[in-house]
């Protein structure tokens, strides 16, 4: 059952604290990647059948493959999947930017080129739950961004096969390649290159422990968006919301994971009580019930305050990755936060609607991270250059100032760089 407090009697850092079974996987993984460093393919194939019980004949998924996912998938889920992926569009497309070039001085143009990266690499789950939605989210801003080669690797099923909806969605949101491959031998393959696979140069999309730790392994070589933790939700809820819709929308992170987290910030102690009754309620009838059973037990919480402007505190310090503010009012409350991932104003604004159908993005920081980091977006597919060009004599006009600068670090060679076009015959 959930436990109930009252915001005195618990710690800020105990609000998200975790109840996780310790599980060293650095070792394990560290292991994997060098294999697959050493044997490529090879080391491919035999972790597939190792870790996922199938024998494969190809990595890459061919195009036959992807059409006949298109024919399994009902029609009407597909129409869903593409409505899903406008609305994804559609809000990526603000988040587009162009470079700039500043002339304002005589002789002097400086300015900066957005690039979109070359080749990136999306890691789709396919273990306890299949997630068309995760191959939307993380590659629409990567195309809208002009990336020109995305690949995406998932394990696959029992059967050989990857599930058809994440085939189809990946189809609608234009993946160039596809191979079936997980864990984090997949990471390491996009990381350092297979015969097969070829080398990306930014790895994005959730996984497992064992996922997250290898694109911690391989960042450097390779960039990342994020290292995600367990899934988070947080909601600020008054008592006029209804105990049913707050209880089940911290059902639908608590059904992710063992070690998801589900908390509740509300300001009365009849309605935490009828959440919690709640939860009762509906826990059984899940078909992730054991799931979310223990994520509830275990890291679920309610939090009674004295009045929910106080929450506004907890939440910035706490910097949740989904947000709901269940309240008449939430605009009220808007201005005050700071530290989210992603914020849902209003008590028909469940969680699940960004998951799937917004547009917002659900690739989000946990962990705390929103304090420093943001939601996935077309910036994460993206890189910037920079460029200068000075005329002679605007740089002679500053020459002495980029040598006495250089003197005051004791850089000699930086000075007379500058210098020595003084020196030149005109």
């Amino acid at each position: 059952m959930i436990k109930i407090y009252k915001y005195s009697d618990v710690t800020a850092d105990e609000i998200f604290a975790r109840d996780t079974q310790k599980c060293d996987v650095e070792n394990a993984v560290s292991k994997i990647i060098d294999d697959v460093r050493q044997n490529g393919d090879k080391a491919l194939f035999e972790y597939t059948e190792k870790f996922d019980g199938v024998k494969l004949s190809s990595l890459r998924v061919s195009k036959e493959e992807i059409d006949d996912a298109l024919e399994k998938v009902d029609e009407k889920l597909l129409c869903v999947i593409k409505k899903a992926a406008e609305n994804i569009k559609n809000f990526h497309e603000k988040q587009k930017r162009q470079g700039f070039i500043i002339n304002d001085e005589n002789g002097i143009l400086m300015g900066q080129k957005v690039i979109p990266i070359d080749r990136v690499g999306l890691y789709v789950p396919g273990g306890t739950a299949a997630y068309p939605s995760t191959v939307l989210m993380d590659s629409i801003p990567a195309k809208l961004a002009g990336v020109r080669s995305l690949v995406m690797v998932t394990p696959p099923q029992k059967n050989g096969e990857i599930n058809p909806v994440i085939l189809a969605a990946a189809s609608i949101a234009g993946v160039d390649e596809i191979y079936k491959v997980g864990g984090a031998q997949a990471i390491a393959a996009l990381a350092y290159g297979t015969k097969t696979i070829k080398k990306a140069d930014k790895i994005v999309g959730p996984g497992n422990a064992f996922v997250a730790e290898a694109k911690k392994q391989v960042f450097g070589r390779v960039s990342i968006d994020m290292i995600a933790g367990p899934s988070e939700i947080m909601i600020m809820a008054d008592k006029a919301s209804s105990p049913m819709c707050v209880a089940a929308d911290m059902l639908s992170q608590a059904e992710h994971d063992k070690n998801a987290s589900a908390v509740l910030v509300c300001d009365d102690d009849a309605f935490a009580k009828a959440v919690s009754d709640e939860l009762e309620k509906q826990i059984p009838k899940l078909k992730r019930c054991e799931i979310a059973r223990a994520s509830i037990d275990s890291n679920g919480k309610i939090i009674v305050v004295d009045k929910l402007k106080t929450a506004i505190d907890v939440i910035n310090e706490i910097a949740p990755e989904h947000l709901e503010i269940c309240t008449d009012d939430p605009f009220d409350y808007l201005d005050g936060i700071r530290n989210a991932g992603s914020i849902f104003l209003g008590r028909n604004c469940p969680e699940a609607l960004g998951d799937y159908l917004s547009g917002a993005n659900h690739t989000l920081p946990t962990s705390g991270s929103a304090k420093f980091s943001s939601p996935l977006s077309v910036d994460d597919f993206i890189k910037k250059t920079q460029y200068t060009y000075y005329t002679k004599d605007a740089f002679l006009r500053v020459c002495d100032d980029v040598a006495a600068f250089a003197d005051s670090e004791g850089l000699g060679a930086h000075a007379y760089s500058a210098l020595c076009r003084k020196e030149e015959k005109q």
